[in-house]
């Protein structure tokens, strides 16, 4: 076998020149996350171990509690041989918060310590947070795997919160070997903060498994009458998701016949204050907390609705856009190059806007067959997560061997 080197000089073992796989030692770091990063690097270190690398994911307890990644399966014994934690998912602890936070300096120094151990060929970190701590991290290390960071969010905080979210933005744009940007808008602004090398990767949402209740058992324990609409968001109950303007835009449909029953499924740092909203205007709507049936919910959805102030490549549109259901969604960040004309947009933080899109599709069974069936085609020109790994697997190539990545 012909050893490959690495950026360090040191033989690499997990591959040949003859074409065998290259199975790398990953580290996959992120922050808190109880949403759409901790799914994806959830899926993209299922997938990776699969192919046989090795992959260390450093996040908080409470993240892998939610995820699950030190659960993930190691993959079969015919791509588990070579390095003897190739094609495994281990997990270490490191508690990396969504804001600034005192705790960060200790984040930075656990974070060293996992590097050290882990001796990754690639880091990989997800979201601004983990992106400067692993950026941080790796400034003290004598030998410096590449850096990769893939943006999933914009910064939207203002003051002084948002100053010190821009500095970090511009801190880790300069630090990242690649930056990945999962919306086209995240790239540009990358390349603004100083990035040297800034790509679009989009991110594919999971796959969601089959339903595994019919519609009817899934609204009788909702308590939704058989012939009311069910109006359905999945997402995290944080100020971003505008779920303020979907309470006031269900308020007003108290008096249709029959009354919209409208859901939302999540927790977050938003429950009380939107519970408070919904209980005084008296709108039609539950929230469900958090949920792992969202295939189910959305077999027995007449309506999906997404009410963002920002969104990259918003998960539960995708999911909505592939199980056929109809969406209304805010016209922001990417998710116009998302869904195309598969979905009715409408601007951010209108609440007439939505209530009128809600109620013409409400009242129009055939348009809402006809964003069925471009929800479906739509959802067939998104590149599958498969491709996604292949992408993210073409970069960690290029900075590991100098081989050709895949650019967007």
């Amino acid at each position: 076998m012909t050893q490959l080197q690495s950026r360090s000089g040191e033989p690499d073992d997990t591959g040949d020149a003859a074409g065998s796989p290259w199975r790398p030692r990953v580290a996959l770091v992120l922050a808190t996350s109880a949403g759409g990063i901790g799914a994806h690097v959830a899926d993209l270190a299922r997938r990776l171990a699969a192919e046989g690398a090795a992959v260390t994911v450093c996040g908080p307890a409470a993240t892998n509690e939610r995820f699950g990644f030190d659960a993930i399966a190691p993959a079969p014994p015919h791509v588990s041989h070579g390095a003897a934690d190739a094609g495994r998912v281990r997990f270490l602890p490191v508690e990396i918060s969504v804001g600034t936070h005192p705790s960060d300096t200790r984040a930075v120094a656990a974070l060293r310590r996992m590097l050290a151990h882990a001796q990754p060929d690639v880091v990989h970190a997800h979201g601004l947070r983990a992106g400067l701590v692993a950026g941080l991290a790796r400034r003290a290390r004598a030998a410096r795997a590449p850096l990769v960071v893939t943006l999933h969010n914009a910064v939207l905080a203002r003051g002084l919160r948002g100053g010190a979210s821009r500095l970090a933005e511009r801190i880790v744009a300069r630090s990242a070997d690649v930056v990945l940007g999962a919306s086209a808008d995240l790239v540009a602004r990358a390349g603004e903060a100083g990035a040297a090398d800034a790509r679009l990767a989009p991110v594919a949402a999971p796959p969601l498994p089959p339903p595994r209740r019919t519609r009817a058992a899934v609204r009788a324990e909702l308590g939704v009458p058989a012939d009311a609409p069910l109006v359905l968001t999945v997402g995290r109950l944080h100020p971003q998701k505008g779920y303020d303007v979907l309470v006031s835009a269900a308020a007003r449909w108290r008096d249709r016949q029959p009354r919209p029953a409208v859901v939302i499924a999540g927790d977050g740092p938003s429950y009380l204050g939107l519970a408070a909203r919904i209980s005084a205007s008296r709108a039609p709507v539950t929230l469900l907390g958090h949920r792992d049936d969202v295939s189910d919910l959305l077999a027995a959805a007449d309506l999906a609705v997404v009410t963002s102030v920002w969104e990259a490549r918003q998960l539960f549109a995708q999911e909505a856009l592939r199980a056929g259901v109809p969406l209304v969604a805010t016209a922001v960040g990417g998710i116009p190059d998302l869904v195309g004309d598969a979905a009715v947009l409408v601007p951010s933080g209108d609440v007439d806007a939505v209530d009128r899109a809600v109620r013409r599709l409400l009242d129009d069974p055939q348009a809402r067959e006809r964003y069925a069936a471009r929800a479906r085609a739509r959802a067939g020109t998104w590149p599958t997560a498969e491709q996604t790994l292949a992408q993210v697997r073409g970069v960690y190539e290029e900075l590991v061997h100098g081989q050709p990545g895949e650019r967007a």
